[in-house]
């Protein structure tokens, strides 16, 4: 089997994609950040979605953006609660993270080259999502071009890195539906952008809004602790 590097957040969208991985045969090999977010019970999450999926190898990296702040999930400033989001947003919201998936990205990148991996996997969606830059189909596409200039495996002519986006033309219902039929239990995941320590969600961020919303849509029952 080949070796797949998973950037795995602990929430419905990265554990979709480790799911899928899995099913599609891959050896999967997961990366998690430790980057600052405002709660570290989605880290929780993804240790435990790790053990449950059967990935060989889990890695959870320590990187503080809070050093550069300017997100609501890595500064001092509030998370948007209740926003009408069937209504385009005009400007990137306050929790998009600067650079983040970039950043990710980047260590996928290096993970890949020591295990020899040739598969990267990331939950970005381009339709049910916060409006975030580098959830874009272009983003993606200009990143896969870099790693070829930028790796030892590119520049000698091996196999180019794949990166895979299995969920970024799907809606959050869609995701969820695909999910539930490869058997994974959503109850295990945390998307809110400010749970509790409990890992209880506010229901109110735009996250919790998206997640909610998709589980009416899906026809599936909701298992999101709230608080």
């Amino acid at each position: 089997m080949s070796n797949a590097i998973i950037l795995l957040s602990g929430g419905l969208d990265s554990a979709t994609c480790l799911a899928i991985a899995k099913s599609q045969g891959f050896t999967c090999h997961a990366l998690s950040f430790q980057y600052g977010q405002r709660h570290a019970a989605e880290l929780d999450a993804a240790d435990r979605l790790a053990k449950l999926l059967g990935a060989v190898e889990h890695k959870t990296i320590e990187i503080d953006l809070r050093a550069f702040g300017g997100s609501a999930l890595t500064d001092d400033i509030a998370v948007p609660k209740d926003r009408d989001l069937s209504q385009p947003e005009s400007n990137i919201p306050v929790t998009y993270v600067p650079a983040r998936n970039t950043i990710f990205l980047s260590f996928a990148l290096a993970y890949a080259e020591v295990r020899q991996a040739r598969d990267i996997f990331i939950g970005v969606n381009a339709l049910d999502y916060s409006g975030y830059p580098d959830c874009r189909p272009e983003f993606i596409e200009a990143f896969a071009r870099m790693a070829t200039l930028a790796t030892k495996a590119g520049v000698e002519g091996e196999a180019p890195y794949r990166f895979h986006t299995p969920l970024i033309s799907m809606t959050k219902a869609e995701i969820i539906q695909t999910g539930h039929a490869l058997g994974l239990d959503y109850g295990q995941t945390i998307s809110c952008y400010d749970a509790d320590e409990s890992g209880a969600a506010c229901g109110t961020c735009d996250s919790c809004l998206l997640r909610r919303k998709g589980f009416q849509e899906a026809g599936l029952p909701d298992p999101t602790r709230y608080r």
